[in-house]
């Protein structure tokens, strides 16, 4: 098996991984967080919290892998455009996960501070609502950010046919209609975050990726396109 038949099918493993895994995270969490007594249901569903971190860290360093294992391929057809990807979903969105995670993780303690008698109700109670705003503030920068690099990312699929055309337009109108409802729209106020809006609106994103992936790993990239790279650069595929 050559050198870029294994890249495309490690590119697909890590799309089902990532996708698959923020999906369980939203499972995990989306009706803690949309309940009417949080940040106090928290406590008792503490290991939801945890597993949904864990979730999101792990879509985080899957997604991450991807730019780096790709950067060499896509170099070949544009070297700003392929350090962009790297710098926007292997550095700037990584960073914004990670953010996410530790907010998830401090609402554990905050939580059963929460639920116990006392003066420091008050300041729990707050200090859990200003965790969930600043992991809604990371989740809308999320949301700003991996459009920007997967738009890179699906110019160059589509500049080079790579892969079929057709998934790269899917690809850059999904993130498109992501960047307008998952970030711009909660920015502005005008959609609230993890919302069953929000969420659908990231379905078509979803199901992009995942037809994406299959076909890296049963097809692989286009074949007269490797060859045309190979040929430029005289590497050998």
């Amino acid at each position: 098996m050559n050198t870029f038949r294994k890249t495309a099918i490690l590119v697909g493993i890590l799309y089902i991984i990532g996708t698959v895994a923020g999906i369980l995270s939203m499972v995990c969490t989306q009706a803690l967080f949309n309940d009417p007594g949080f940040p106090a249901i928290v406590s008792g569903n503490e290991n939801q919290i945890i597993l949904g971190a864990l979730f999101v860290l792990t879509m985080g360093l899957a997604l991450a892998l991807v730019p780096v294992v790709m950067y060499p391929l896509l170099k070949k057809i544009n070297t700003a455009l392929a350090m962009g990807y790297v710098v926007y979903r292997g550095g700037l969105e990584t960073f914004t996960y990670m953010v996410t995670v530790i907010c998830w993780l401090l609402l554990v303690p905050v939580s059963q501070g929460v639920v116990r008698a006392g003066a420091a109700r008050d300041m729990d109670q707050a200090l859990g609502l200003l965790l969930r705003k600043a992991g809604d503030i990371s989740s809308t920068l999320t949301a700003i950010v991996f459009p920007l690099g997967a738009l890179m990312f699906y110019y160059l699929l589509y500049r080079s046919n790579l892969i079929p055309r057709w998934i790269s337009v899917w690809g850059m109108i999904a993130v498109i209609l992501n960047l307008m409802s998952t970030g711009l729209a909660p920015m502005f106020g005008l959609l609230d975050s993890m919302s069953p809006l929000q969420t659908a609106s990231n379905l078509p994103i979803f199901l992009q990726e995942m037809v994406m992936a299959v076909w890296l790993i049963a097809k692989g990239f286009n074949a007269p396109t490797i060859a045309s790279l190979a040929a430029r650069t005289g590497a050998e595929s």
